[in-house]
């Protein structure tokens, strides 16, 4: 279970990062627009961009607090021998954790790519088990643990 709870709380930490940076990216934004306001330049175009990257950082931000909200459902004392959302997967070819899309986690167990259950390879892993045969891209490779 030692490495569903590392890989789990890699993804938190993952997830929490990037929450920061928005929060920290949306109150720049903020300062930088009451700043032009403040004084006066009549070129609204500045402002037109500050709003759009405003707006673009709370749809990050809200997306960020939704991949937290998912991690919140996944145990890492769960087991199953068929790969479920908080499964770890061991293939021939990498290894993977199904959780959010969060990309490569080094840990003391090796590698894996944290990966949606909606990714195109998240939804082939789904409900397989040990010995499966997946195809991906041309690629074929083997589950040799469920976690």
């Amino acid at each position: 279970m030692k490495i569903k709870q590392d890989l789990l709380q890699a993804c938190f930490d993952y997830a929490n990062k990037r929450i920061a940076n928005y929060k920290t990216e949306i109150e720049t934004i903020k300062d930088s627009i009451e700043s032009n306001d403040k004084s006066g330049d009549e070129d609204d175009s500045g402002n037109g961009k500050l709003f759009n990257d405003l707006e673009k950082n709370s749809q990050y931000l809200n997306e960020a607090t939704k991949m937290v909200d998912g991690l919140k459902n996944i145990s890492a004392k769960t087991v199953s021998d068929k790969v479920i959302l908080g499964s770890a997967v061991k293939t021939t070819s990498n290894n993977f954790f199904i959780s959010v899309s969060a990309g490569k986690i080094d840990i003391e167990d090796g590698s894996y790519f944290a990966i949606s259950h909606l990714s195109p390879i998240g939804m082939l892993l789904l409900g397989k088990s040990k010995g499966d045969t997946i195809e991906f891209n041309g690629n074929k490779f083997s589950i040799t643990e469920v976690i």
